[in-house]
Order: C-alpha cells, then structure tokens, then sequence
C-alpha cells in the first residue's frame, strides 16, 4: 500500500513540474557547459581515460532507457554498443552546443528510432513459421550484458508493466525525463519535436501510469514489491 501511494504521490509531483520547468527555460537557450561535455571535448582531442570517465556515468542510465524502449534484453544490449560505436566514430566532430546527456540521449533515440524501422521491415517480410523462431530467440547471457544488468529484463512489478503498456512516445519521454534528468527543453532536442509535444507526452504519460497502478491496486493484481533500487531508479531517476 506504502509503495502505491509513493508512486502516485510521485506522479502527482512530477505533472505539476512539468509546466514549471517549462516555463523557466527557452528551447533556443544555450545550455552552461557541464562537466561531462568537457570530458567529452577531451576525449574528442585524444584522452581516452575520459572516455572511460564517460562511460562510467552513464552505462546504466543509457542501458536501462535502451531496455524499456525495446523491452528485450539482447536488442538493448545490441543497442547499447551501437551507441557507443556512434559516439566513438563521430568524436572527431563533437562540439559542446549542450549537455552531453542530450548529445548521448540523441544519439540513442536516432539508434532506438533504426531499430523499431528495421524490426517493422523484418516482421513484414518474414514467413508465418519464421514467428515462432524470433519469438525463441535466446537472451543474452547475464555475463555479456552490460554491468551485469539481466535482472532489469526479469522485473515483473506494477509499474514496469504499466510502463511497458504505454504508447512508444509516452514512454520514451518519461523515461529521459525520470532516468537522465533532461529538463524538457532538452528531451525536445533528443527526440526533434516541440517542448508542447513533449509536455503532453510526459502529462499522457504520468496520467496512464497513475491510473494503471491504481487499477492493479484496487484489483488486488499488484505482483510483488519492486527491488528497492530499480523503484529508486524509476521513481527518483537515480542511476
């Protein structure tokens, strides 16, 4: 019951911020250099321990975005690497115009945005009897995924399915808004629409989730508690 009222209280809180944080930044602003864009612009000109730097902070945050956009765990950690690999061959023409996050977070939309094309282009050209094969695949093994993260895949709670039900849009923005701490200026540069478009996907979005939770509440449905730090992760945004 204590962790029902917490998600919803939580829920409440983050629909009244979205208008307040809006109205307190401009789209075309030019946002401070962080400390993250500098190890970037270092790392562009030859130091690869701030690459390694980089990639610490934000492995897990990136990953997990990654997994609840495509909801299968060898997709996300194929995925995660293509990121990488993007970042890595473009480093040469870096230039700090905003946060890294919204650098990286851009580069992992346009990877997810590839990835749903790719995946609608093969279910329509694969056979009836391919379904079944694809729907087997094997998950990566837990050792191969990044920083050890299989027990994301497995989560079964409320929330999570709540999550998973939401309209690809939705979920992507509540999830660069809970997991990275974009404001919503800055979830509009990643995802190149409007900052009204993402106010009403993160408004749809919290609304859904709210009345999902109190749904499986009310039926008694609920599985059980989410682990501590994955509904700290989802609710707080902590990596």
């Amino acid at each position: 019951m204590k962790y029902f009222w917490g998600t919803r209280c939580m829920l409440h809180r983050n629909r009244m911020s979205v208008d307040r944080a809006a109205t307190t930044r401009m789209l075309g602003a030019m946002e401070s250099l962080d400390e993250d864009a500098k190890l970037m612009e270092r790392y562009r000109d030859g130091d690869t321990d701030a690459f390694s730097t980089l990639y610490a902070h934000h492995k897990g945050p990136l990953y997990r975005y990654l997994l609840r956009q495509v909801r299968n765990a060898g997709a996300a950690a194929d995925l995660f690497q293509e990121v990488w690999s993007r970042l890595i061959a473009t480093r040469a023409r870096y230039e700090a115009r905003a946060k890294f996050a919204t650098f990286l977070f851009h580069i992992a939309h346009n990877c997810t945005m590839d990835f749903f094309r790719r995946d609608l282009m093969m279910r329509r050209a694969a056979r009836p009897d391919d379904a079944d094969a694809q729907s087997m695949e094997p998950e990566v093994p837990e050792h191969q995924r990044p920083d050890g993260l299989a027990e994301f895949a497995e989560q079964q709670s409320a929330l999570l399915a709540a999550l998973g039900a939401l309209p690809r849009e939705q979920r992507e923005t509540f999830l660069l808004h809970e997991e990275t701490g974009l404001t919503i200026e800055e979830i509009a540069r990643v995802t190149d629409v409007g900052i009204e478009t993402v106010k009403s996907r993160l408004r749809y979005a919290i609304r859904k989730l709210k009345n999902s939770l109190l749904g499986a509440q009310i039926q008694g449905t609920a599985p059980r508690p989410v682990r501590r730090d994955l509904k700290d992760t989802l609710v707080n945004g902590s990596a």
